[in-house]
């Protein structure tokens, strides 16, 4: 397993954070995500034979968020 934190543009409050978990918990590899409303990151687990931060980031802008560098 490998985790990646991601700063996420945008994400305002609690309800937004929790959709964006929910998205990136939904990909099939990812054993975990969580938020950090006050540090506007994701840290996620996954195993990274089935996915990866490319795949995070497109299930963030679909979401309508935007991952920063």
């Amino acid at each position: 397993m490998k985790t990646v934190d991601l700063k996420i543009e945008g994400v305002t409050g609690v309800g937004i954070a929790n959709s964006l978990i929910v998205a990136l918990s939904a990909i099939p590899g990812v054993a975990k995500a969580d938020f950090s409303l006050m540090k506007k990151r994701a840290r996620i687990t996954y195993d990274p034979a089935r996915t990866g931060v490319e795949a995070f980031r497109a299930a963030l802008y679909r979401a309508g968020y935007k991952v920063l560098p």
